[in-house]
């Protein structure tokens, strides 16, 4: 495959530039495909090659990358060598091309791509991934769709490539506001509304209590001492408080159920309320706690009072804060788990906080603060169902079947599913998340319910329909043929074209990894494999893929890439969020 191809360009390179094949393997990327002509499967950037060497003293790229070609011969494996701007250009011999990346996708299935040599010098690590995080005592709300769908993508590329990845779902269950809902919940709630729909009636008590709260400050002042109770361990307030957490998590579970996402650890901030109290020890102990004239405990991360750098770590009345609840965290983890990488999945809003997080990690002593990293995202704008404004995430879960079904009656060539409400939510939530990857990590983006179901062009209907029609010509046809294919009957661009969308494929999982290392990661592996694979077919109504020549091979071989790419339409499935 891929890596084969790429070793025996690295050999020929090694012979002329008097470098190890493995110090050039990486070296060699795959090359963008056009839809408006054919062009060469693999460059080499000749600026790569001269990274050593300063602005003044390189030589001129393309003449240096004209000098290299030249050097070059053509073999079995490579049929047109050319130069590029400042890279030199392979194309790789077309019927090898066809069989090597057919079988290979026949012989690896979902593990295609996977066992590139690209990743053979990867050192296998333990990385922490916190992701989702919904509140505790709170309706899922659909702010925290974004986190749990990009969250679980990076696990799922993390895990794929071998790593020993854990799953953290860090949920927001302590803090004032559950003083608020103790309180509310001992003047307005009742037990069995508690127990038949438990988040909706927590969220009626707490709108309720804070309305009421509003008016009348001995509310506000029970709901502080309610929290202060919590924090010092009194029995009842924490047996209400962890009645609240199991419901909720029981909620919550049910969800990620339909998303498809599972988690190897639920936790909270209340895990740590006790181990934030030595953290601010260890933080006195070092000099670095200050208290301030409310009473309020600080750390100036600037050392000469920027207010900007100033983060406060306690209350006046002694409880703990997010910041100091996250670092306790940070610390248990890399006790617990010994980490290579811990990634923090949350909105762009929350950057200035992690970089505080981080920077009192370091200057409390702990070097492994730099394997942390925050991975933050834009805001979906204007998520409305026909109701209205929506806040619940099962709102926005239940709209996606209830319009994917719409969608699949209007359509006459809709089969009769056994399960079609399953079908449609399966559906659905692959074009919602085919949707939210389309644009840039950090960007923020308006919703809009038309374009996720759009039919046509770049969306997850489209992509599905395409894996759907595959799936039933193979069905029609049968796939005998898989084993004992023509490649000579597959030359034609359009095959080509698909030929070289697979051949990419290990190419931008790798390039997908870095990106994330840079925060950049925008959905590369749902775009630029599976758009462009599922576009390259033509309608349904078209024939021309299945014409036959006399023997009826073509049939049979175009068949075949078919069959193919339906397997290959798979394989990033284990990057997104559906299983």
């Amino acid at each position: 495959m891929a890596c084969g191809f790429r070793r025996s360009i690295a050999c020929q390179l090694s012979r002329v530039l008097d470098l190890p094949p493995e110090n050039l393997i990486k070296a060699i990327s795959a090359v963008p495909i056009s839809r408006k002509e054919e062009v060469a499967d693999f460059q080499l950037s000749v600026d790569s090659l001269l990274e050593n060497n300063n602005d003044h003293s390189r030589p001129d790229i393309q003449v240096q990358a004209t000098r290299l070609a030249e050097k070059l011969k053509c073999d079995t494996v490579v049929s047109e060598i050319s130069t590029g701007q400042g890279t030199v250009n392979f194309k790789i011999n077309r019927e090898l091309l066809t069989k090597t990346v057919l079988q290979q996708v026949i012989n690896d299935g979902s593990k295609y791509g996977l066992k590139s040599e690209l990743f053979s010098g990867l050192p296998q690590k333990k990385i922490v991934v916190e992701f989702s995080s919904p509140n505790v005592a709170k309706k899922f709300h659909v702010g925290h769709l974004r986190s749990t769908i990009i969250g679980n993508f990076i696990a799922n590329l993390e895990e794929a490539l071998g790593h020993q990845v854990t799953r953290i779902n860090y949920l927001g269950d302590w803090g004032m506001q559950f003083g608020l809902l103790g309180t509310g919940f001992q003047l307005f709630g009742y037990e069995e509304k508690l127990q038949s729909n438990p988040l909706q009636h927590l969220f009626e008590v707490y709108v309720q209590v804070n309305k009421e709260a509003a008016d009348d400050k001995n509310i506000a002042k029970s709901a502080h001492e309610f929290f202060q109770r919590l924090e010092l361990g009194d029995t009842q307030a924490l047996a209400l408080w962890q009645k609240f957490w199991d419901l909720s998590v029981e909620e919550y579970m049910r969800i990620y159920k339909r998303l498809g996402v599972h988690f190897d650890e639920y936790s909270g901030e209340s895990f740590y309320r006790e181990k934030s109290q030595e953290v601010l020890k260890l933080l006195d102990s070092k000099g670095l706690l200050q208290k301030t004239v409310r009473g309020t405990a600080i750390v100036d991360l600037s050392g000469n009072g920027d207010p900007s750098s100033i983060c406060t770590v306690m209350r006046s009345d002694g409880t703990s804060l997010y910041a100091t609840r996250d670092l306790a965290a940070a610390i248990d983890r890399m006790d617990k788990y010994n980490f290579d990488a811990m990634i923090y999945v949350t909105d762009k809003g929350q950057k200035k906080h992690f970089q505080q997080v981080f920077q009192m990690l370091q200057i409390m002593g702990y070097d492994w603060a730099e394997r942390c990293q925050h991975v933050p995202f834009g805001v979906v704008q204007g998520m409305k169902t026909r109701r209205g404004n929506v806040t619940f995430l099962e709102d926005v879960l239940n709209e996606i079947r209830s319009r994917m079904l719409q969608n699949m009656a209007s359509i006459k060539t809709t089969r009769e599913l056994e399960n079609p409400q399953e079908t449609a939510e399966r559906v659905g939530l692959a074009a919602l998340i085919i949707q939210d990857f389309r644009g840039l990590l950090l960007s923020d983006y308006q919703f809009s319910w038309d374009r996720v179901f759009q039919s046509r062009g770049d969306t997850g209907v489209f992509l599905q329909y395409t894996h759907a029609r595959l799936h039933s010509l193979e069905e029609t046809f049968g796939c005998g043929y898989l084993n004992d294919f023509n490649t000579a009957c597959l030359q034609e661009p359009q095959s080509v074209s698909i030929l070289q969308h697979l051949l990419r494929y290990d190419f931008l999982v790798l390039l997908s990894l870095h990106l994330l290392s840079e925060m950049t990661v925008d959905g590369l592996l749902t775009t630029d494999v599976n758009k462009p694979v599922a576009s390259s077919w033509p309608p349904a109504t078209s024939t021309c893929p299945l014409r036959e020549d006399k023997g009826g091979h073509r049939q049979g071989q175009s068949l075949g890439l078919k069959n193919i790419t339906a397997e290959s339409l798979q394989v990033p499935d284990i990057l997104w969020v559906m299983e």
